[in-house]
C-alpha cells in the first residue's frame, strides 16, 4: 500500500482470524431477540469487534462467502452488562481526526523492550527484548480504529518531553510520514507530536524538527533489527499532508470492514 500516493478501495486480505484477535464461534439464533431487548450494547459490541464477522476477500477484491460470526465471550458479557474494553476497537480516534487523534502507547521512550498489543485480549504484552544495543527514541504505539494492509492498526511515533507507561492513550498531532519497508513489506510510521505537550504541540510539519532528530529516528529503525538478520529500509520523510492522507485511508479501511461485517 502506497500511503503517500493515490489509494484504491481494495480491502486487505487478513492473514487469519487469529491475526485480527479473538476466537470466534457461529452466531447464535438467540442473538436477534437479545438485540431487540437491548439494542445499544449490541451495536457497541458489533462495532467494537466487527472483525469477528468480516469475511476474507480474494486478491481481486471480490467478496468471498462467509457466515457471520460472533465471540461467545462478547455474548456472555452482554448478558452481564460488562466487558473489558479493547483499545484498538473501543477507543474512539477522536473528533479532530485525521490530523489530531487519540493514540495508544505500547512502548515508552528509552525502552529496549518491544511491547505490542495482543489482539485477542486487548492487553499490552512483551513481544521481545531488542537484539541490538538500541532503545526506542520516542514513545511508540498505534492509532485506534485504523487498519493497514498487514491487518494491524496504523503505527505512530509520538514526540514529547516524557516517557509514558505502556497502555495509556494520549492526544497527538500528525506532522509527517516515514515510509518504511520491513522485510519486503510496507510498514509506514506516522510521526506525531503530543498535542498536550507545551514543548512540542506547536510543531505542524516534520520540516519543523531539527535534522539531527530525524536522523536519530531513521537510524533507530534502520538498525534495530540488524542483529536478527532482518532487513529494514527507511525512505525519505514525507510532510504532514501525506501523514494525514495515510491516516484517513486507514480509517476508511477500518470502516469498510465494519460496514461489510454488519451487512452479514
Amino acid at each position: 500500500m502506497d500511503l503517500a500516493g493515490p489509494h484504491t478501495s481494495t480491502l486487505p486480505s487478513p492473514k487469519s482470524k487469529k491475526a485480527l484477535g479473538l476466537k470466534y464461534h457461529p452466531r447464535p439464533a438467540a442473538l436477534d431477540s437479545r438485540a431487540a431487548a437491548n439494542p445499544r450494547p449490541l451495536r457497541h459490541f458489533a462495532l467494537a469487534f466487527a472483525f469477528a464477522s468480516a469475511p476474507s476477500l480474494s486478491p481481486s477484491g471480490s467478496a468471498m462467502a462467509g457466515a457471520a460470526v460472533l465471540n461467545e465471550r462478547i455474548i456472555s458479557s452482554m448478558s452481564q452488562k460488562h466487558v473489558a474494553a479493547h483499545p484498538w476497537h473501543d477507543l474512539e480516534i477522536g473528533p479532530g481526526a485525521p490530523e489530531f487523534f487519540n493514540c495508544v502507547v505500547e512502548i515508552p521512550r528509552g525502552s529496549k523492550v518491544k511491547y505490542e498489543l495482543d489482539k485477542a485480549s486487548g492487553l499490552i504484552k512483551v513481544d521481545r527484548v531488542l537484539y541490538s544495543s538500541v532503545v526506542y527514541p520516542h514513545n511508540y504505539g498505534f492509532i485506534p480504529r485504523t487498519l493497514c494492509e498487514d491487518s494491524d492498526p496504523m503505527d505512530v511515533l509520538i514526540l514529547m518531553q516524557e516517557q509514558v507507561v505502556p497502555g495509556c492513550f494520549l492526544r497527538a498531532r500528525a506532522i509527517g510520514l516515514m515510509p518504511m519497508i520491513d522485510q519486503g513489506e510496507k510498514d509506514d510510521k506516522i510521526i506525531a507530536v503530543c498535542a498536550d505537550d507545551p514543548e512540542f504541540r506547536h510543531y505542524t510539519d516534520i520540516t519543523d524538527l531539527p535534522p539531527h532528530r530525524l536522523q536519530e529516528i531513521r537510524r533507530f529503525f534502520e538498525d534495530y533489527k540488524k542483529n536478527e538478520n532482518k532487513e529494514v529500509a527507511v525512505n525519505e520523510f514525507l510532510p504532514a499532508k501525506d501523514a494525514i492522507n495515510a491516516i484517513k485511508y486507514s480509517m476508511d479501511l477500518y470502516g469498510s470492514y465494519i460496514i461489510e461485517s454488519l451487512r452479514k
